[in-house]
């Protein structure tokens, strides 16, 4: 509960003020507004001194705003508070009062800050529901019970999964309930230090594991950082201490090579005629913790980064033209959060520039309202009801993409999650997983469009993110226009495509559960599974497990001696008397191929593709090769593999075009299919060598085959 908060001394971790807090206003002092809270006076002709300060930072957002309901709900809230005292002997009122503070900094419209002076009398008072819908309306009663939910979750290890999960959902219909909670808790973060250790420790991995990466999410970086620097003052302190001696040894050195680039910043930009405010950003502690740890001993220019600001998209690819072309780039880290912005709302461009005396500095390029989107995330998206406006009346972006505060990226498909959940205990541990995950990639579609995906994702996840539940039907991918197996994983710019069945009636393995590292995958497929269940599948899939497995176990070695049959009709000279020669099953090499030979047991050279891995494999133990060559042949036999998607009459169809190019099947192999893939394996003999382009051709043509390819063995290391 919040009411346990206190208020200390000296706080535990002092971080610097917040970017976006305007110049010239001074952080509050509580103890002396918790005395204007009790004396300030409350008529109805001004507003009470007590929240003056607060009407103030929502001006310098909202110059229009209608002050009115803030000063009704800061009557109420402090007659109902009136006698409570906060642990450290301050009056209850700063609470709820320092609450709508930082959320006016941010930027939150009106009914938010109403329901953030009341969050807590429904809770602590005897103010009900229907006393706050009455006085304020439906939607200021919505966000006060919905925070009053929030203030009865247990967050930890031990939390209920249904409780949260309900809250969750509370919240998730109106974003502004969890703002008021961030904002909530960190003031109580600021306020932690009189309490005894142990708990001090609790709230603070609570903070770290849940709050944090909610905040995260939501794009609200001010909080976020600050919340990170509070919490690392009670878990770490040492590691603390140490950081804000850095901060303090660096502020002590002459000169400060940050400020130099940032006035070198600003004169090519002058000389550009680019209008834009060049600032620099002190790290947090927690971020130069980090950059201390991977690079070592910190320069001066890693204390901050700069901060260009201007007005229109189009004038920061202006800004990053200019710096690249005057001053030393640093290509590697450049990105482009603008044409691909963050889940999270986040839209920046990033790059660094080197001086000669190899000190880089890192630069953040944005618009003032991505700005302002960066710092305070969804508090800066407005109010949810608002009324369309003119230039947007059926409001929508100018790309499609719908205004609504209520449903963020990722907070949208948190709502999307916990309905297709099978059970809650489901849904809190998937949550959990992905609260964890705090790098994103992007990933292209081949029609231009993208994917945001966690750090770690493989290609089954982003058959979930495209496709929800068709995505059952995924049968392959081709990443980067190569095929490749579902379970791939992603790297950050890969171009994905999928691969999708013709059967409606497709179905998920339970192998994908292996692969599948985002809560909509992991939550489709196994909502599915505990509405199919098929345990003599299982068992039938567990013995055909066992069976492959004793095969490839069974497999011959690479360089053992192919079959007969895969020999006749290809003639191999080789300078070495009564040797038999044989052609490698890896390769299965046909004329006109580049081949080598080694010699195996019983006089036999086995004959190889020199691309061969296997023949990469000899030669690192020191196998000598043996020089052979074609002879004179007319046909011969070879080995093709062809993949196809499973349909009716595909046997029918391939055979039939194999026969139309004059070609003899020699054997036919269909394995049974699997995630409605058919691999079909043919030994085939040729009239000449020449044709082998054409017959490939004519197989690939066939509907439903995706490859045709010669066939290999695929683990060489395996032997």
């Amino acid at each position: 509960m919040s009411a346990e908060a206190t208020n200390p001394a000296v706080s535990p971790a002092p971080a610097p003020p917040p970017a976006h807090r305007r110049k010239g206003r001074p952080r509050i002092d509580l103890r002396r507004l918790g005395r204007a809270a009790l004396l300030g006076p409350t008529t109805r002709d001004r507003l009470p001194d007590a929240i003056s300060h607060v009407a103030e930072a929502h001006r310098a957002h909202h110059p229009d705003a209608d002050l009115e309901p803030l000063r009704r709900a800061y009557v109420l809230a402090e007659s109902s508070h009136r006698g409570q005292m906060r642990k450290s002997g301050e009056p209850y009122i700063t609470h709820p009062l320092a609450v709508t503070l930082i959320l006016a900094e941010l930027g939150a419209e009106t009914t938010t800050l109403t329901a953030s002076l009341l969050h807590d009398t429904v809770e602590d008072t005897d103010v009900t529901l229907d006393q706050v819908r009455e006085e304020f309306g439906a939607e200021v009663c919505f966000i006060v019970d919905g925070v009053t939910k929030l203030e009865k979750v247990d967050y930890g290890a031990a939390a209920e999964p249904e409780t949260f999960r309900k809250m969750l959902v509370a919240t998730g219909n109106d974003v502004r309930v969890m703002s008021i909670k961030l904002a909530d808790r960190l003031h109580n973060m600021r306020t932690l230090g009189v309490m005894r250790p142990e708990k001090q420790e609790r709230i603070a991995k609570v903070t770290r594991d849940v709050l944090i990466p909610l905040a995260e999410r939501l794009g609200v970086q001010a909080l976020k950082t600050e919340l990170e620097d509070l919490v690392f003052a009670i878990l770490h302190p040492e590691e603390y201490a140490h950081t804000r001696g850095l901060i303090a040894d660096n502020a002590a050195q002459e000169g400060d090579p940050l400020a130099e680039i940032a006035d070198e910043v600003r004169g090519v930009l002058r000389e550009a005629g680019i209008q834009a405010e060049v600032l620099i950003r002190p790290r947090h502690f927690v971020s130069l913790h980090r950059v201390s740890r991977k690079r070592g001993r910190l320069r001066g220019t890693d204390f901050g980064r700069i901060l260009v600001l201007v007005g229109e998209d189009a004038d920061c690819y202006a800004v990053l033209g200019e710096l690249h072309t005057c001053l030393t780039p640093v290509v590697s880290e450049f990105k482009d959060f603008i044409a691909v912005p963050k889940f999270n709302l986040y839209q920046s461009l990033h790059t660094a520039v080197a001086r000669g005396d190899g000190q880089v500095a890192e630069v953040l390029i944005r618009t003032h309202q991505m700005h302002k989107a960066a710092e305070a995330g969804v508090v800066a998206l407005g109010n949810p009801y608002a009324a369309p406006t003119e230039e947007q009346p059926d409001g929508r972006r100018a790309e499609g993409e719908r205004v609504d505060p209520t449903r963020p990226g990722w907070l949208s498909r948190l709502l999307d999650w916990q309905e297709a959940a099978p059970d809650a205990d489901m849904f809190w541990s998937t949550l959990r997983e992905d609260l964890a995950q705090d790098r994103e990639i992007t990933v292209f579609r081949p029609d231009g469009g993208t994917l945001g995906l966690p750090e770690g994702a493989s290609c089954v996840d982003a058959a979930y993110a495209q496709y929800g539940e068709d995505a059952h039907a995924c049968i392959g991918a081709r990443v980067n226009g190569r095929l490749a197996t579902l379970s791939t994983v992603l790297k950050d710019g890969d171009t994905v495509q999928l691969l999708m069945g013709q059967d409606p009636a497709s179905e998920p393995s339970r192998e994908w559960l292996e692969h599948a590292h985002t809560p909509a995958a992991r939550i489709a497929i196994q909502r599915w599974l505990a509405t199919h269940p098929s345990p003599a599948t299982d068992e039938r899939d567990e013995r055909d497990g066992d069976r492959k497995g004793e095969t490839s176990a069974r497999r011959p070695a690479l360089d053992e001696p192919a079959a007969t049959s895969d020999t006749v009709g290809a003639v191999v000279v080789v300078d070495r008397p009564e040797a038999t020669v044989r052609l490698a099953r890896c390769c299965t090499p046909v004329p006109p191929d580049e081949v080598t030979g080694f010699a195996v047991r019983g006089g036999v050279v086995t004959v190889h593709r020199v691309e061969c891995a296997a023949v990469t494999r000899m030669k690192g133990l020191g196998r000598p090769e043996i020089d052979v060559r074609w002879g004179d042949t007319t046909e011969f036999r070879v080995t093709l593999v062809a993949e196809s998607f499973q349909r009716p009459h595909l046997l029918a169809d391939l055979t039939e075009a194999i026969a139309l190019e004059g070609v003899d099947i020699v054997t036919a192999t269909v394995e049974p299919p699997t995630q409605q893939r058919v691999r079909h394996t043919y030994t085939l003999q040729l009239p000449d060598a020449a044709h082998l382009p054409a017959l490939m051709r004519a197989m690939r043509n066939v509907p439903g085959v995706y490859d045709v390819g010669r066939a290999q063995h695929q683990k060489v290391a395996a032997y």
